[in-house]
């Protein structure tokens, strides 16, 4: 009989997590979900820039719209519409009844003043958001209309008022401006809100309105992405958001059919100092560019957390795809040597700019190797990182970028990226992959990867969905 129950031990273990039970035996509540995260730098809206942040803040706030850079296609959400007839004056109409989980109205001038303390604060929201913030005219002719009036055209609207960080904020908020306060107490207007003080731990958030089979409430834990992704294998926890670099693989494995995987709105680049000889020649640039190999760089230093880059735009804000990799995108060592021969490049030792991008050393390194070009020790004026984290859907973000950290400039571009930036969306995608198509030929920057986000969940988790800019829709995710 003993040698019996010593037998059935691990297989009552394993029907426990199955079950969804814990190793003490207890199951979790039915409409309770359970979420381990890395810990948030910071839970107000406009100044987020890391997926568990945004994690939050989607869950805790509902966006004006859903932004389909593929389509140029903005899909309502607090807006019923977003509409113009000239691309200079534009009308936002909200959905009716919209309140922040204090009890207050949303209204037109709760974004019209929340849109004035974003171009105010020293917050981190991007330069083509806060180029926005700068309209002509920002103004609520009624509580559930803005009016937004530019002073050029343009049909990047949609995109950029899609991004989380032109949310909301309540009057509360913005009278008291206590905004370290308010990041440990956010009130939003989404589906979920936050019971009880945000804690370095975690937190709580309770369901606003019912939604059977969803999760009711959700309980936060921060910690250590490899011991949180076991917990979820082991029943522990229900959902993890971080599958750290040595648990990639076992992943396909251990969550055949309970893992995704989505484009994150991180991209990086090697920029060139084109000013400064010899990198003022294309030829020294592409030639470094084909020395990039930029798949063992994201199987090492980049622990699996990025994709190697296949276009300057990347899958974030890409207008469609490209039909293949783009050539300054490649590795290719000897061409990478041929093109340095060409140019004459000079024997004295290649310094890289200073900068805290983790992934660069290790970079010029690998690249000074294939392409036989000596390394200094010492930061200087050569490349140098280009690491964004973007805060909207539009490729007007990426490209303002480049062109402010290389200076690029060449005739016809800026006019080029004028057109892009007044077609509608809807229509730009051509006219940015001419865009996209002159700067991998004069090559301001080289592409090297974009990133992505990892969940995996237990067995009684279902419908787990993504996105670029939300992180995984957890309003959305359902239990058993």
């Amino acid at each position: 009989m003993t040698m019996r129950l010593r037998l059935l031990a691990p297989l009552l273990a394993a029907a426990l997590v199955v079950a969804g039970c814990t190793e003490s035996g207890e199951s979790p509540a039915p409409d309770v979900l359970r979420v381990g995260m890395a810990t948030p730098a910071t839970l107000l809206p406009a100044d987020v820039r890391d997926q568990s942040g945004r994690l939050l803040t989607g869950a805790l706030w509902t966006p004006l719209g859903d932004y389909d850079p593929a389509t140029g296609k903005m899909t309502p959400r607090a807006a019923e519409s977003v509409t113009s007839t000239d691309r200079t004056t534009w009308t936002v109409k909200l959905k009716d009844g919209g309140k922040f989980h204090d009890g207050t109205p949303v209204t037109a001038q709760s974004y019209v003043d929340t849109w004035a303390a974003i171009g105010g604060e020293n917050w981190q929201a991007s330069r083509v958001v806060k180029d926005l913030l700068r309209a002509k005219e920002i103004t609520a002719p009624d509580p559930l209309t803005v009016r937004i009036v530019l002073d050029r055209p343009s049909g990047q609207v949609p995109a950029l008022l899609s991004s989380p960080a032109l949310v909301p904020l309540p009057a509360s908020a913005l009278k008291s401006r206590d905004w370290a306060g308010f990041a440990l107490n956010p009130v939003g207007n989404g589906p979920f809100r936050l019971d009880g003080a945000w804690q370095p731990s975690g937190g709580k958030l309770v369901r606003v309105t019912a939604a059977p089979g969803k999760a009711r409430e959700i309980q936060f834990k921060t910690g250590d992405a490899a011991a949180q992704y076991d917990e979820v294998k082991a029943g522990k926890l229900d959902l993890s958001t971080v599958v750290p670099g040595d648990r990639h693989e076992a992943m396909h494995a251990d969550f055949a059919q309970r893992h995704v995987m989505w484009a994150l709105p991180g991209v990086a680049y090697l920029g060139f100092p084109l000013t400064a000889p010899p990198f003022s020649d294309a030829t020294v640039r592409h030639g470094f560019a084909l020395g990039v190999d930029r798949a063992a760089l994201e199987a090492g230093a980049l622990a699996k957390q990025a994709d190697p880059a296949k276009s300057l735009l990347p899958p974030a804000v890409a207008p469609g795809e490209r039909s293949s990799t783009c050539r300054p995108c490649t590795f290719d060592a000897g061409a990478g040597k041929s093109l340095l021969s060409q140019a004459e490049f000079p024997a004295s030792p290649v310094h890289f700019g200073q900068s805290p991008a983790n992934w660069l050393r290790p970079l010029a390194e690998q690249a000074s190797a294939a392409v036989g070009v000596p390394l200094a020790a010492e930061p200087g004026t050569g490349p140098f990182a280009i690491d964004l984290n973007l805060m909207t859907p539009s490729p007007q973000e990426v490209l303002a970028e480049i062109v402010k950290a290389t200076g690029y400039q060449s005739d016809g571009f800026a006019d080029l990226l004028k057109s892009a930036e007044e077609t509608e969306a809807a229509d730009s995608g051509e006219i940015y992959r001419l865009v996209e198509n002159q700067l991998l030929r004069d090559l301001p920057v080289a592409p090297l990867w974009s990133g992505h986000g990892h969940a995996v969940w237990a067995e009684r988790v279902g419908d787990v969905k993504a996105t670029t800019f939300g992180s995984v829709d957890l309003s959305a995710v359902s239990v058993r």
